[in-house]
């Protein structure tokens, strides 16, 4: 008599030749990105994230890598930081050309450095220019990276930045500005590209020769163009954002603060919670833990969608 060798039928269901194979491939390191125009409240989000998932954040704002000039170039403050590690914030020389290629040289040694204590990096900040230039197929070959965008409509976000200039101003910006001042400056390179630089050159030049009604309208004309060009360049990272995802196909989860931004005290806690933290961490958990690969998977809208919250604890950007 013969004997078979074969599989008998009814167990060839539990041979996961599959899932043997996927655990044979080299897993890939997570990485989350978050992204959005300026002012839409990245960091926050960030910061939220981070005390929560033991990250550390590796900041990807151009002009805010460099050294000086805090208030004209918004940088997180070490209050608002709660603690957390922050790379690539306030590193270069502000008189040096800091670009993408150095970007993407400093932030891998930075990947690395995170990932070897066992922390998730969170990558932030408004440069597309710097995020596209390191996420590269090489890059994407070697880290799983989950996407967030904050998106806030444009005339709301306007409004915002509008006051966020005024407060600026408040906080000493044009003072700290007046102390960099250079005469015959080169505005195209370094720090001094920063919004809130080139702009008040015609103010410091005129200012001892004038009297207070020219000055302060001199003045005033500076600010309205740092809020003019504020907003424009909000515009410009929206745009290229619109192309990342439609043009080159980058999955993207839409988070939309635009009503957070519209209310104030307890209620626009309660509206980032619910229509930004709570949805952004929802999402970064399923990534982490691969619960759910269609959310992480693909490109999606988050607004009005209510899972677990997280505390706000990062200052608010409305």
């Amino acid at each position: 008599m013969k004997l078979s060798l074969s599989i008998p039928k009814q167990i060839r269901p539990f041979l996961r030749i599959q899932s043997i194979d996927s655990q044979l491939l080299p897993q890939k390191e997570k990485v989350v990105v978050v992204m959005g125009a300026t002012g839409t409240g990245k960091s926050r989000l960030s910061i939220d994230l981070a005390t929560h998932l033991s990250a550390e954040i590796i900041n990807s704002d151009k002009i805010q890598v460099y050294e000086g000039l805090n208030i004209a170039t918004n940088k997180i403050t070490d209050e608002e930081r709660c603690g957390v590690p922050h790379h690539l914030l306030g590193v270069a020389d502000p008189e040096s050309d800091f670009s993408s290629a150095n970007f993407r040289a400093m932030a891998s040694i930075s990947l690395k450095s995170i990932l070897s204590r066992r922390q998730l990096p969170i990558i932030v900040g408004g440069s597309n220019s710097f995020i596209e230039a390191l996420v590269d197929v090489n890059f994407r070959s070697k880290y799983d990276c989950c996407f967030l965008w904050v998106d806030v409509a444009m005339p709301v976000l306007h409004s915002f930045v509008s006051d966020r200039v005024d407060k600026m101003i408040e906080r000493g910006m044009v003072n700290e500005v007046r102390d960099f001042y250079k005469p015959n400056a080169d505005y195209s390179r370094g720090i001094r590209r920063a919004i809130g630089v080139p702009e008040f050159d015609h103010f410091f030049r005129v200012e001892s020769f004038c009297n207070a009604e020219t000055r302060a309208r001199i003045l005033a004309e500076a600010i309205d163009s740092v809020k003019m060009n504020t907003s424009r360049l909000a515009h410009i990272q929206l745009q290229k954002i619109h192309r990342l995802r439609n043009i080159k196909g980058w999955r993207l989860h839409h988070l939309d603060a635009t009503d957070v931004f519209r209310k104030r005290g307890g209620e626009a806690e309660r509206a980032w919670e619910n229509m930004v933290a709570g949805p952004g961490a929802a999402v970064v958990r399923r990534f982490l833990y691969d619960m759910d690969p269609v959310v992480c998977g693909s490109s999606m809208t988050l607004s009005g969608v209510a899972p677990p919250l997280m505390a706000a604890t990062a200052a608010t950007p409305f």
